[in-house]
């Protein structure tokens, strides 16, 4: 960072509105923004990210630039990829000085991540920063995973319920398919709860700060991954029916119900059993038996 250069503090509400009037940005909705104006949250992520000096960081929805500059000041090299044209001049303004940083004015689910780590980082594993809406939380976190990118955390900001979602275990109201795909790709660990106040505007719901550490290896072994995935969402789908049904009933799976009632038997579960019971290992198991 050019030392010369005299750094706004945004984690301070006046100068957010400051700035967001001085350019006449208006919030857009459907794009979930909410500015994290409290710096103590804000050293929590950079905590919970682990950041060290040798990272490439990839920063999803920077907004107006507070955790971006943060995370310059402890990363080799930021990547901050923002979708909304009206915050790109704000960003050139809040970032001006630092050399470590380049804004990509992009859709984060069209991007080639891989290749952004190789052009950038070697190739190298990377680590992920986001404040995430919550209508694309998963398809953003899932996307991450499937690319084969290589990512070594993502820490994100995501709706509280969805953080409970996303670490919670069989049998709770809050596990379901992101709680299995979650603990299929990395571990889950909550890092702090962030209340509405801690925002500009402020959310009508609590948030939370996550991290999800990438599994060097699965933690289960499967013939068939993808087979694995569609035997949890269907499971899901109507999880107030038995897992035997609900996988008959899968326009996803092709199976007749004998071939369903001998897998679970051969589980040794009950015939009735709800996929809600069902833990990891067992969703591994149960498409293993299935594959052909």
């Amino acid at each position: 960072m050019n030392k010369s250069v005299v750094k706004t503090d945004l984690s301070s509400p006046q100068n957010t509105l400051e700035i967001i009037r001085r350019h006449g940005f208006a919030f857009q909705k459907k794009y979930g923004q909410n500015f994290l104006i409290d710096s103590h949250v804000l050293d929590k992520i950079i905590a919970a990210a682990d950041i060290t000096p040798d990272d490439m960081v990839l920063e999803i929805g920077p907004g107006i630039g507070t955790m971006t500059q943060r995370l310059a000041e402890r990363a080799r090299w930021v990547a901050a990829v923002e979708i909304d044209a009206n915050l790109i001049p704000i960003l050139e303004e809040t970032l001006a000085g630092y050399e470590n940083i380049k804004v990509f004015h992009e859709d984060i689910l069209k991007m080639d991540i891989p290749k952004l780590a190789l052009d950038y980082n070697e190739g190298r594993p990377i680590k992920v920063v986001a404040n995430l809406p919550y209508y694309i939380t998963t398809p953003i976190i899932m996307g991450l995973f499937e690319s084969g990118a290589p990512v070594d955390n993502i820490t994100v900001m995501v709706q509280k319920e969805v953080a409970d979602r996303m670490q919670s275990g069989p049998g709770s109201k809050e596990y379901g398919a992101l709680s299995l795909a979650v603990r299929y790709y990395a571990q889950p660990y909550l890092a702090a709860n962030v209340p509405p106040n801690c925002f500009i505007p402020r959310p009508g719901v609590g948030s939370a700060v996550i991290r999800l550490t990438r599994h060097q290896d699965p933690p289960v072994e499967t013939k068939d991954r993808q087979l694995m995935f569609r035997l949890i969402r269907a499971s899901f789908n109507q999880r107030r029916k038995t897992l035997l049904n609900g996988l008959y009933n899968s326009p996803e799976l092709g199976f007749t119900k004998e071939e369903i009632a001998k897998a679970i038997e051969t589980l040794g579960l009950p015939a009735a059993v709800r996929g809600e019971a069902l833990t990891l290992g067992q969703f591994a198991e149960l498409s293993n038996l299935l594959a052909v």
